[in-house]
C-alpha cells in the first residue's frame, strides 16, 4: 500500500479540511515555540494556491471540562494570519453550526481556523455525529497532523472515515515525518546508533525493542540508565530505578546479545542530595553512593557517548541524558546534541523533551530531522499502524 499524497488531489477551487498539529506551547498569551506552526505552513500554501476555501484545524493541550480561554487557538490564529498574511477567521461554534454556511460567505483573503478541538468530548470519543459536524459538506480531508495520527479521535479517525479513500490524503509534514522515521526503521546506514534517555525504561520498551532489530549501538542515559545499572549490580544510592521492571531490563539485554548490539551505560555521573535546582551538582565516577541520585551523565560517559556518535551514519535520539531544564544539570544533553551535529549522516531527533533540548542546545539546524511528534513517533518506530495514517493510504 502507498500513502496518497496532497499531490495526488485536484484541489482547485475546492472545499479543504485540513487537520493539523498546532498544539503549541502558549505562556500568557505568547506563543513560545512557534516550530510546529511553522512546519504546517508548506501544506497550507499548497493548498491556499489552488483554493481559497480552507478550514483548519487542530487541538491544543488537554483542556478540562470544556476549556478554558487560557486553551484557546485564538493566539495560534492571529500567529497563521501574520504568517499567511491573510486574516485567519477563528470559529467557536463548530459542533452546532454548519461550517460549510460560513466558509462560503468568506471572501478570498480570509481562512477559517475551528476553535480547539478538544472544547468537544466527541473529539477525544471519536464521536461520529461530531465528526459529520467537522467534515460534512468538503470535498477534501488532508491530514497533516503526524503528532496525533496515533490517536483514534474523531478530526483524525471518524472524520476522515467519512469522506471516500480518494478524498483524503497526507500533508507534506505528514509526508516528511513518514518518510524519515521509516528509514530509521528498515534502511538505517550503518554504524547505526540509538540514544535513549528519559525516566521509564517501561514507557520505551516496545521501540528498543524494535530499534535492536536494525541498530548497532544503544546508548542509554537519563533516568532510566539507573535501571539497567541497578540491573548489572551496580549501587545507584537513591536514584530513581523502577525496581518491578527488571525483566524487561533482560529483555533487552538478551536481545542485544543474540542481535550482536553493543549497549553503552553511563560511566560517570551529576548527582544531587536532592531533587531540586538549587542543589550542589557533585561528581560520581562508578557506583553512586547512598543518599546520592543520578540527575546527569557525568564528562567521561559525554566524551564516551560521543565518540560512537561522531563514528554512525545513522543517530535516532530520544529522551535527554539528565535534568536538562537546570543548567547544572543540562551538559550532558546537550554534549549528546552538539555530537550529532558533527555526522556526517542521518541523524533523526524523536519528539518531546528531546526537541526541546536539541532547540536549546543551538545544534537544531544541524539534525536531518527534528519529529514533532512525541507518542507519534515512538508508536512508529515500535512498529505499530497509527490510525490516522492507516487512513491515508491507498
Amino acid at each position: 500500500m502507498q500513502l496518497r499524497k496532497i499531490e495526488d488531489l485536484e484541489l482547485t477551487g475546492k472545499k479543504v479540511f485540513l487537520r493539523l498539529d498546532l498544539n503549541v506551547p502558549i505562556k500568557n498569551g505568547k506563543i513560545q515555540d512557534e516550530t510546529r506552526i511553522s512546519e504546517a505552513l508548506p501544506t497550507i500554501k499548497y493548498i491556499l494556491e489552488r483554493t481559497s476555501r480552507l478550514t483548519m484545524a487542530s487541538h491544543l493541550g488537554r483542556p478540562q471540562n470544556g476549556g478554558s480561554p487560557a486553551d484557546s487557538l485564538e493566539p495560534v490564529g492571529a500567529k497563521l494570519s501574520e504568517l499567511l498574511e491573510r486574516e485567519v477567521v477563528l470559529f467557536p461554534d463548530y459542533a452546532t453550526e454548519s461550517t460549510i454556511q460560513l466558509l462560503n460567505t468568506l471572501s478570498k483573503n480570509q481562512v477559517m481556523l475551528l476553535e480547539n478541538l478538544r472544547f468537544n468530548p466527541g473529539e477525544e470519543a471519536n464521536n461520529v455525529e461530531f465528526a459529520h459536524a467537522l467534515v460534512d459538506g468538503y470535498d477534501f480531508y488532508i491530514n497533516d497532523a503526524f503528532g496525533t495520527s496515533h490517536r483514534a479521535h474523531a478530526s483524525v479517525s471518524a472524520a476522515a472515515e467519512l469522506l471516500s479513500a480518494d478524498r483524503r490524503a497526507a500533508g507534506y509534514l505528514m509526508q516528511k515525518e513518514i518518510t524519515a522515521l521509516s528509514e530509521i526503521v528498515s534502511r538505517p546506514a550503518a554504524p547505526f546508533t540509538v540514544i535513549m534517555g528519559g525516566s521509564k525504561v517501561s514507557d520505551k520498551i516496545s521501540v528498543i525493542l524494535n530499534l535492536l532489530n536494525t541498530c548497532n549501538h544503544m546508548l542509554i542515559g537519563g533516568a532510566m540508565a539507573y535501571t539497567f545499572l541497578k540491573f548489572k549490580g551496580i549501587d545507584v544510592g537513591s536514584s530513581r530505578v523502577e525496581a518491578d521492571k527488571m525483566d524487561l531490563v533482560e529483555t533487552i539485554f538478551r536481545n542485544a546479545e543474540s542481535r550482536k548490539v553493543q549497549i553503552h551505560l553511563p560511566v560517570d555521573h551529576l548527582c544531587a542530595n536532592e531533587f531540586a535546582e538549587t542543589a550542589a551538582a557533585i561528581p560520581v565516577s562508578g557506583a553512586i553512593p547512598a543518599g546520592l541520585m543520578g540527575l546527569d551523565i557525568g564528562p567521561e560517559t559525554q566524551k564516551a557517548f560521543a565518540r560512537v556518535i561522531r563514528e554512525s551514519k545513522t543517530v535516532f535520539w530520544n529522551g535527554p541524558m539528565g535534568v536538562f531544564e537546570w543548567p547544572k544539570f543540562s551538559k550532558g544533553t546537550m554534549s549528546i546534541a552538539e555530537a550529532m551535529a558533527d555526522v556526517r549522516g542521518k541523524t533523526v531527533v524523536g519528539g518531546g523533551d528531546s526537541v526541546s533540548a536539541v532547540h536549546q542546545s543551538g545544534f537544531a539546524s544541524k539534525m536531518t530531522h527534528i519529529s514533532t511528534g512525541g507518542g507519534a513517533s515512538l508508536e512508529f518506530l515500535e512498529g505499530k499502524v497509527l490510525p490516522g495514517i492507516k487512513l491515508l493510504m491507498k
